[in-house]
């Protein structure tokens, strides 16, 4: 869903999809898809496996790293493949106590989780995001299947990565949030908030998940955005529009082409791009940096 949404919001697919084929694993396909889920138009991500391949569905996180890091990615998407995996690795390896550099991956370990944690980290830098904000967290509630048997909503390596995180209350008795998704937010997730930040929005991506749910669309939307050195100057200027149009009504006019002139210089001074419902990205960048 993190994935899907991101490239919805327009994150380079071309670029995702070259850099995914570096990884050492089975032969597999992205599969993109336009669907709707309760009125909302969605992008849904499924990953193919080659049926001609036995897939591999336990993975060691010594050997998760070892492929990250030979694959060539570039700094940035290698740095978030890797702090991703280490969050869910930790997780692990309290659950289950063992040493980190023995925690053996189930679910996580399969190509599409892998897949989904570093096509997160290319899509964010295709981005080139240098800020991530989240709205809390919904885990779901009930029970699951895995590997182990039966288990209690949230999963318990979720449940402990979101140590210290808000979480989000859910009406359903399903699970909300994966180890993988919960790998994402706390790995890259740099700030927590119930609504979006001040920015400019730039685009919107919505990423659509598997199951319906009855009373509202079972989306992620991302929410790419960039700050402006002259957005605080912006507001002020705005309030003292707004007082100034209540006593000279005449000159509203001449008043409103300073505010849209302000607002253009402002909006090419800057740029920063963010992700909102499960998570939020934002970006800044002045002139003169990279």
């Amino acid at each position: 869903m993190t994935l899907a949404a991101l490239v919805d919001a327009g994150a380079d697919r071309e670029y995702i999809e070259t850099e995914l084929n570096k990884i050492q694993i089975e032969p597999f396909s992205l599969e993109w898809k336009r669907t709707n889920k309760n009125g909302i138009s969605a992008l849904k991500l499924d990953v193919i496996l080659d049926p001609d391949h036995t897939p591999t569905h336990h993975r060691h996180y010594s050997a998760i790293v070892k492929m990250i890091q030979s694959a060539g990615f570039s700094e940035q998407a290698t740095a978030l493949s890797l702090a991703i995996f280490e969050k869910i690795a930790i997780s692990e390896a309290k659950i289950h106590g063992v040493p980190i550099e023995k925690v053996h991956f189930h679910e996580v370990g399969a190509i599409d989780s892998i897949v989904d944690v570093i096509g997160v980290a290319l899509a964010l830098d295709s981005l080139q995001i240098e800020r991530i904000i989240s709205s809390p967290v919904p885990l779901g509630s009930g029970t699951t299947r895995c590997d182990h048997g039966i288990y209690p909503i949230p999963a318990p390596a979720t449940l402990d990565m979101m140590r210290g995180l808000p979480i989000a209350p859910s009406s359903y008795p399903v699970e909300m949030t994966t180890p993988t998704g919960a790998g994402i937010i706390s790995g890259v997730v740099q700030e927590f908030s119930k609504g979006l930040p001040q920015m400019i929005v730039d685009s919107i991506g919505y990423g659509a998940g598997t199951r319906n749910l009855p009373d509202q669309p079972n989306v992620l939307r991302a929410v790419v955005g960039h700050t402006d050195s002259y957005l605080g100057t912006w507001h002020v200027q705005a309030k003292h529009l707004e007082k100034s149009h209540e006593h000279h009504p005449h000159e509203h006019h001449h008043e409103h082409h300073e505010h849209d002139h302000d607002h253009e210089l402002g909006h090419h001074h800057g740029h920063t791009p963010a992700i909102d419902d499960n998570d939020s990205i934002q970006k800044e960048h002045h002139h003169g940096q990279n």
